[in-house]
């Protein structure tokens, strides 16, 4: 190598040196130096977290207060259970009305929150006749989910003495057909038990509901 000229003696490297120096340059004049010049950056990571913080405020949006929840579920408990005294009060003996009635009133406790919050998440945002609708379906799906739960796990363990050993073939289809058969049971007799006070209640919590919502 020329020291003075700082060229190399032979003609190869000199042309490897300058193909190194041009590649070089090329891909510093591609690579953007700053994020903006990238291009917007998604970050996908974040969404489903995003998703269950909405979510979860909808929920917590929907959910009645504390003491709407105790009040109202004593006053629905109590309300279902005298629409189902006032229809066996003439046609059962005391030992059996005592029964379904403590049976219409803890499905009823249980019910009201539940119903509550799934019409709070159904009507959110929307018009009063909404809310109405929503209410109505609402606490009547929940109400009649826990009575009849109830009322087919009572007529399961009932029958439970007779079932072969518990989780074995026999005793899984006893135990569906069962619970199918008392769900059947309370459909076709348990409802008409809410007619016609349950159903008189159930309109005014729907339109308290309504109003509360507007």
């Amino acid at each position: 190598m020329n020291a003075s000229s700082g060229t190399s003696c032979s003609p190869w490297r000199d042309s490897h040196d300058a193909n190194e120096t041009g590649s070089i340059a090329n891909t510093t004049q591609a690579e953007p130096l700053f994020a903006a010049e990238r291009g917007p950056v998604t970050v996908t990571s974040l969404q489903p977290a995003s998703l269950r913080l909405r979510l979860a405020n909808r929920l917590r949006d929907a959910l009645p207060s504390t003491g709407t929840a105790i009040v109202g579920a004593l006053l629905w408990g109590l309300a279902m259970a005298a629409s189902a005294f006032l229809n066996l009060y003439y046609w059962e003996t005391p030992d059996s009305a005592r029964f379904v009635v403590l049976l219409y009133a803890l499905g009823g406790a249980l019910a009201f929150p539940v119903g509550l919050t799934f019409a709070a998440l159904v009507s959110r945002g929307r018009h009063w006749e909404t809310a109405l609708a929503a209410a109505f379906v609402c606490l009547l799906g929940a109400t009649l989910a826990f009575t009849g739960g109830l009322f087919a796990l009572q007529y399961r363990s009932y029958y439970a003495e007779w079932h072969a050993p518990a989780f074995t073939r026999t005793w899984a289809s006893e135990f569906v057909f069962t619970i199918l058969a008392a769900l059947y049971q309370f459909v076709v007799l348990g409802i008409r038990l809410y007619f016609p006070f349950g159903f008189a209640v159930l309109a005014a919590a729907s339109i308290w509901f309504a109003r509360r919502r507007r």
